[in-house]
């Protein structure tokens, strides 16, 4: 079977509708670019970035509120002092590998000093899970120019899916993991919005992988598919980008990322020590100027509303990640180790024995 992603294959996670490309994309004004590293010589590449440009690319000088919650805080997202200070959102969001994710920062800040976008100082969002095992991490592979490509060719609509991007050599329960998406439409009193979200998989031991609560890991152990690792190796990480075109604060944006907890806790994460689980979450229903002079008028959505909210995001978060599964391809990587991709026939078959087509 080709990759599919999971409604293609006839299986539905949760009761709400999706938008129109079910992804993070749906939220209008969010795009995504990719930069994908992919080579043997002179060393192995497995790597890449991905890049979250809210408002057109207009982020920079029209802030969006914003707020993080860390799982657990094995990893790295730069930028957070600052969004926990002022509670905005004031950059695109870089995604990479652990030991890049200093020069994806370092590029943001670069990239808005030749464009004119910063008047002072940024202190831009970069983020990363670890793919040394697939990658040769030490290599460097990622430039400046990769950066800007992922940063330039962001665009809105479908959104390339597994080895993809930051997600080029992440690894998820045992399997290929990497770059999965998901959105749901949100029908409350106060209006119709959009919840968008973006993983990027590296986490999780195969018996704890279920879909739509069925057991996958275990029914598709490692007699059936080896595993990618046979000796002692630390967790990995997931990192989970939420967006919104909802009027929401900082602090509805925290609520909001503290729920994507809930959507990883039911595919199987559980924020192990050595594993970093982080989330961000931004809402471009409120303008906030970079530099203003006169009173910014916001607007807040209801906080009985907001149920619905912490609804979608579970399921979108859920159905990103198995999309990264479902869309990852089988991989060879750093001394010949191997990653095999999840097996979606099988898969089709198990959740055909548990009644869940």
């Amino acid at each position: 079977m080709t990759r599919s992603r999971l409604r293609e294959l006839g299986i539905t996670i949760g009761s709400m509708p999706t938008g129109k490309y079910n992804a993070i994309t749906d939220v209008p004004g969010v795009l995504v670019g990719h930069t994908t590293l992919i080579y043997d010589e002179p060393r192995i590449a497995r790597t890449g970035v991905t890049m979250i440009v809210p408002r057109d690319g207009s982020i920079w000088h029209d802030n969006a509120p914003a707020a993080f919650f860390a799982l657990n805080g094995a990893g790295e997202m730069s930028g957070t002092h600052w969004i926990n200070e002022v509670g905005v959102l004031s950059s695109p969001i870089g995604l990479t590998n652990t030991h890049q994710v200093g020069l994806v920062r370092d590029m943001l800040e670069s990239y808005a000093h030749e464009k004119g976008y910063t008047a002072s100082f940024l202190l831009p969002v970069a983020t990363e899970t670890y793919d040394g095992w697939l990658n040769d991490i030490y290599a460097a592979h990622v430039a400046k120019d990769h950066i800007y490509h992922a940063i330039d060719s962001a665009t809105s609509g479908p959104v390339a899916e597994g080895n993809v991007g930051g997600g080029t050599g992440m690894i998820c329960h045992e399997f290929k993991g990497g770059i999965g998406t998901s959105s749901r439409v949100i029908e409350v009193k106060s209006g119709r919005f959009t919840i968008g979200v973006l993983v990027q998989a590296n986490y999780g031991d195969r018996k704890d992988l279920r879909i739509d609560g069925v057991p996958i890991g275990v029914e598709l152990g490692y007699d059936h598919t080896p595993r990618a690792r046979v000796e002692y190796h630390p967790e990995g990480s997931i990192i989970v980008i939420i967006a919104t075109d909802a009027p929401l604060t900082t602090d509805q944006c925290k609520r909001l990322a503290q729920r994507a907890t809930i959507g990883l806790g039911r595919v199987g994460g559980f924020g192990h020590t050595s594993s970093g689980d982080i989330f961000l979450a931004f809402a471009t229903g409120n303008h906030i100027p970079d530099r203003s002079d006169s009173l910014i008028d916001l607007k807040m959505l209801p906080h009985l509303h907001m149920d619905r909210f912490f609804d979608g995001v579970v399921e979108a978060t859920e159905e990103a990640i198995i999309n990264a599964l479902c869309m990852a391809e089988t991989m060879v990587g750093f001394n010949k180790h191997k990653v095999y991709a999840l097996p979606l026939n099988d898969v089709v078959q198990v959740m055909k024995k548990y009644n869940r087509l």
